[in-house]
């Protein structure tokens, strides 16, 4: 049984795939929007594995521990959106939509996280 709904299975898996698309509109001339791009990939296409992962988890305990890498996954990633938007210039709807979802992500994980630990005590 899956610790996590399919909608929020799902809805990670879309952020992923957003990432990714982005990450292919990216212009490749620049070094900088390069290396962004790179850990951006990386850490948003994460943020996916972890949701995964954390719906397969044992324990609560291991749940909250999956969760909290999404998590750091998560404000890695909006920091990277953050660099690409404000110091290269970037700016679409793709990456304001990504940026948007992520705090939506942020918020709802960190909640689901929040409650389970306060349970726990």
């Amino acid at each position: 049984m899956s610790r996590l709904s399919e909608e929020l299975r799902q809805r990670t898996k879309r952020y992923a795939s957003a990432v990714i698309r982005l990450y292919v509109s990216l212009p490749r001339g620049r070094k900088e929007v390069e290396v962004l791009a790179n850990q951006l990939l990386r850490s948003g296409t994460s943020v996916a594995a972890h949701a995964r992962e954390a719906s397969r988890a044992r324990s609560d305990s291991e749940f909250c521990s999956k969760l909290d890498g999404l998590l750091q996954e998560a404000d890695e990633s909006q920091l990277w959106i953050e660099l690409l938007r404000d110091d290269c210039a970037f700016r679409d709807e793709k990456i304001d939509w990504l940026y948007q979802e992520t705090g939506e992500l942020m918020g709802i994980f960190t909640t689901m996280v929040s409650k389970l630990r306060k349970r726990g005590e």
